[in-house]
């Protein structure tokens, strides 16, 4: 093994390793937030609010359960039910997965978010090895850049944020990245003929178990097929990718008729209508966050965070910039510096007042900027950055590599322009989230590695000002991930309310501690509305706060619990002989439960 081989393992390796105490990081400090719930109930086979436990919960003559009875075992209806009644019926690789890390590493916070740590992890290591495979430049260029790549993805935001979330987004951008990997093998090898049937077999596997992670990783499978219509010419490969894809899809489609994905178009036709009559009767205080009708400006201003938060460079700039008068000032010395960059970068002899004409026009726009000077001028320096992506493609490859660049812009693009197509199509913006676009990522970060890589390869007189601004974006990133291990970036954690450690974990513990033969168990409920066939249970208040301490209850034992219906509040232990109550915990309404 060659000296730089070993040096590029060694920074590859420190790489990952960073990555993955980013990741590990305070991940069980902050306890499950509604949707996590959601994932460890229905890891169990149990759907949020028990549609499959009446037996448990609405015993006709005693409103008293045990965990016992709770932990009764599960059949394959049961999981499918809990699928489709809790989740939409779009994860059940995911669960499946979760449901055998489990049974081997128990149900604590930090064992059932471990797999997002790792596949967030591995989706590191793979940003490196896709870009030393596809990106053809020379061999230490190369190399540089995969390194580049694989940084950028170790202190992506969005990655750390999803790492601590028991949720399948981690495994499907993984699983997307590695189906897109395998692909481009399969056109590699079939230039030279050399293309395997178990090729295209585990291409089409990782395709139907991406699909079963999450739907709208068919955004992924979308500009797969884009490349192949513009730039395969060859059927016998078209032939081979469409039977591919139809085997894929066949398996997924059994999903959809046999198990819980059957009520999937159902339960999402109710939701575009519902989202719909809330953004345009009620837009504000629906409790589901801003909803707005999906009109051309609207959609617009909704998206421009989700397309700024794409790049790490222009991350949190789309809520920033405030004001078009800052706006057009920035994009004027943005457009400047590209002129000044484009007239003189490849000059010999270079004019004296040149090398001073970056750092003046980005310090000039800050005497113009009214409010977030900083952030504006983090903006006027994103148009060279981009400029100097647009010369990378031109300069650094091949025309016949080029396809493959135009391929990872269309990666980078095609999954948040799907969910505006949506949110026209249903009427709404509630669907423009970033996470729904997160399969964009991995080929973000090798884009914005290539502007790196450019931008050093230039001059000093125009490198260094721009390496400066990226410093200064640099520290902003910091302060966000500052704010998503201190738990106080809703829009990467899903919530606005900051969290204590799990309530319902230290319940289970007080139960044991203190639950002796006579005692009863009483548990707070809220009241809840079924708005559709899915939601339904049959009763007027919620069990969910009951499910998730009984979650950590050993299986086995026999306390005696119910439901009281007068308390919103508070978990009580009501002691049998003197009929003492014991605040186990007070959940003080809503701050716990979502």
């Amino acid at each position: 093994m060659s000296q730089n081989r070993r040096t590029s393992l060694f920074i590859l390796s420190g790489i990952v390793l960073l990555a993955f105490v980013l990741r590990i990081y305070r991940s069980d400090t902050y306890g499950l937030f509604l949707d996590e719930k959601a994932t460890i109930l229905i890891s169990q086979g149990i759907p949020i609010e028990g549609a499959n436990q009446h037996d448990v919960f609405d015993k006709p003559n005693s409103p008293y359960f045990t965990p016992k009875e709770f932990w009764r075992p599960k059949t394959l209806a049961d999981f499918n039910e809990a699928v489709s009644r809790s989740d939409i019926g779009h994860s059940p690789a995911y669960y499946a997965m979760l449901w055998s890390w489990i049974k081997v590493f128990g149900l604590s916070d930090l064992s059932i978010r471990f797999p997002s740590i790792l596949f967030s992890t591995l989706t590191v290591l793979l940003v490196y090895f896709f870009v030393k495979r596809h990106i053809r430049l020379a061999p230490k260029t190369t190399d540089r850049l995969a390194l580049i790549s694989a940084f950028i993805a170790t202190v992506e935001p969005l990655f750390i944020a999803h790492s601590h979330i028991a949720r399948n987004y981690t495994m499907t951008f993984f699983l997307t990245l590695l189906a897109t990997h395998v692909f481009l093998i399969i056109i590699e090898k079939e230039k030279a003929r050399k293309a395997s049937g178990r090729l295209y077999a585990g291409y089409g596997a990782l395709v139907a178990i991406s699909i079963l992670s999450h739907y709208l990783s068919t955004t992924v499978f979308l500009s797969h097929g884009l490349y192949v219509l513009f730039f395969v010419r060859k059927w016998p490969v078209w032939t081979k990718l469409g039977l591919t894809f139809v085997v894929a899809l066949s398996c997924v489609s059994l999903w959809m008729l046999f198990g819980g994905g059957q009520s999937t178009f159902g339960t999402l036709k109710y939701q575009a209508e519902f989202y719909r009559n809330l953004a345009e009767t009620n837009p504000v205080n629906s409790g589901f966050g801003l909803i707005l009708p999906a009109t051309v400006p609207n959609v617009f201003w909704r998206a421009l965070p989700i397309f700024a938060d794409l790049v790490i460079f222009t991350n949190g700039l789309g809520t920033a910039i405030v004001g078009y008068r800052n706006f057009a000032v920035a994009l004027l010395v943005g457009l400047l510096c590209i002129f000044v960059i484009h007239r003189y970068r490849n000059q010999r002899q270079t004019p004296q007042w040149v090398k001073f004409a970056i750092p003046a026009l980005l310090l000039a726009g800050m005497l113009y900027y009214s409010i977030h000077p900083l952030q504006h001028l983090v903006l006027s320096a994103m148009l060279p950055f981009f400029y100097l992506l647009s010369l990378s493609l031109l300069e650094d490859f091949r025309p016949d590599d080029r396809p493959l660049l135009v391929f990872l812009i269309m990666l980078s693009l095609i999954p948040t322009l799907f969910l505006l197509l949506m949110a026209f199509r249903s009427g709404h913006t509630y669907g423009i989230t970033q996470r729904y676009s997160g399969f964009s990522f991995p080929y973000v970060c090798i884009l914005v590695a290539l502007m790196i890589r450019k931008l050093f390869a230039q001059r000093l007189w125009f490198s260094l000002p721009l390496a400066a601004v990226l410093f200064i974006q640099a520290g902003f990133i910091a302060l966000l991930l500052g704010q998503i291990y201190n738990d106080t970036a809703p829009k990467y954690t899903s919530f606005a309310l900051t969290r204590s450690a799990n309530p319902f974990w230290y319940s289970a513990q007080k139960i044991q501690e203190l639950y002796t033969p006579g005692d009863t168990v009483l548990y707070p409920t809220l009241k809840r509305k079924e708005y559709t066939e899915i939601d339904k249970t049959g009763r007027p208040y919620d069990i969910i706060d009951a499910q998730m301490v009984n979650i950590y209850l050993p299986r086995d034992a026999t306390y005696y619990q119910r439901i009281d219906t007068t308390e919103r509040d508070k978990i009580v232990l009501v002691k049998g002989k003197t009929g003492q109550k014991i605040t186990i915990f007070d959940l003080e309404g809503t701050k716990y439960r979502y």
